[in-house]
């Protein structure tokens, strides 16, 4: 049994994780801390957790407390705070899953570029392993700081994967549009994220300094060799839940679209969480799960592939991909906890 902690568990990430981790048969919920809810207990917080079997009371983080009684963390915080609490347990021996973005980008000037903050813990971004299971499965493995993908760039980076090696494909070419629910901006949005503003709207934001760009065009630059760069727009749907990616990119050669979705069955033959489908995804088939759902075609007329993709934002974008590198770190089975079991 594996002792586990949550930093932050009250927000969006915090919940799913509690709602995985509760019912994972190798692990024991021993702490979770908000700031907000010091002292409060979890049932009366949200009493969608009314009836668990152990009682749970949000503490303060006071990190000298807490190493006690965990083996391992996840740390729900916003950006630029994972810094430091990551460090504190390192320090003390413990392994992290960091669902924040400190330690996603390899290169410290990147994200200081994009967060517009100061990384005080350059030295830790070396040994960080990208938690995407998919593509980073045996660096997790014995990882004991894992920064766990963005949601964006999990359905974007899976979305285009298989096919990033080929020849056939113009690097220079990839523009990804992505359509989220509100929930991906955490409990705080306000503003345009309230309901009255929402409700039956729909626009992009963001474009083109969105900060998962960087993400996205670090490991398809790792996929292809070369410096990849990308156009990104986000978009904003009047939804809890979900995202919805369409990738495109010129063809340099010509490809049916049964070829090319040879390449992606192929690809991710041995994954236990995506699904490769013949005909365009639809985002409620993921809600809820930490399934990928996938397709690629080729539109011969203009020499155009088209990828269309679709996680929920909360769980394979986050919650859920945390809990199935946590599995891999410990050699448990990776659906353990995800409901595939």
């Amino acid at each position: 049994m594996i002792n586990v902690g949550i930093i932050g568990a009250a927000g969006y990430t915090g919940q799913t994780l509690l709602s995985i981790l509760l019912s994972h048969k190798h692990v024991n919920v021993a702490a979770i801390t908000s700031a907000t809810f010091e002292g409060q207990s979890l049932s009366n917080v949200f009493p969608v957790f009314a009836g668990t079997k152990k009682p749970l009371v949000f503490e303060k983080p006071d990190y000298d407390s807490i190493v006690k009684r965990c083996d391992t963390f996840f740390l729900c915080l916003p950006h630029r705070e994972s810094m430091e609490a990551a460090a504190k347990l390192l320090d003390a021996g413990k392994v992290v899953f960091d669902l924040s973005a400190d330690f996603r980008l390899k290169d410290h000037a990147v994200y200081e570029k994009w967060y517009g903050v100061t990384h005080t813990k350059k030295d830790l971004l070396a040994s960080a392993v990208y938690g995407l299971p998919e593509l980073h499965g045996d660096k997790i493995k014995n990882a004991s700081l894992v920064a766990v993908p963005g949601c964006y760039p999990t359905s974007a980076i899976l979305g285009l994967a298989p096919v990033l090696g080929e020849s056939f494909i113009d690097k220079s070419s990839i523009v990804i549009n992505s359509v989220s629910g509100v929930s991906g901006a955490g409990k705080k949005a306000m503003g345009d994220f309230m309901l009255a503003e929402l409700e039956g709207n729909f626009y992009a934001y963001g474009a083109p300094s969105h900060r998962h760009t960087p993400e996205i065009e670090q490991e398809f630059s790792a996929l292809t060799g070369e410096k990849t760069m990308v156009t990104f727009i986000p978009h904003l749907l009047p939804t809890t839940r979900g995202i919805y990616t369409t990738i495109t990119a010129k063809l340099t050669e010509d490809k049916t679209s049964g070829e090319i979705l040879n390449l992606y069955k192929s690809f991710y033959s041995g994954s236990r969480f995506v699904s490769v489908h013949d005909t365009f995804p639809r985002m409620k088939w993921a809600i809820g799960s930490n399934r990928l759902y996938v397709s690629a075609m080729a539109d011969e007329r203009t020499s155009t592939l088209i990828v269309t993709s679709t996680i929920d934002n909360l769980v394979k974008g986050a919650s859920g991909q945390a809990v199935q590198c946590f599995n891999i770190r410990y050699g448990f089975d990776e659906k353990v906890g995800l409901g595939y079991e």
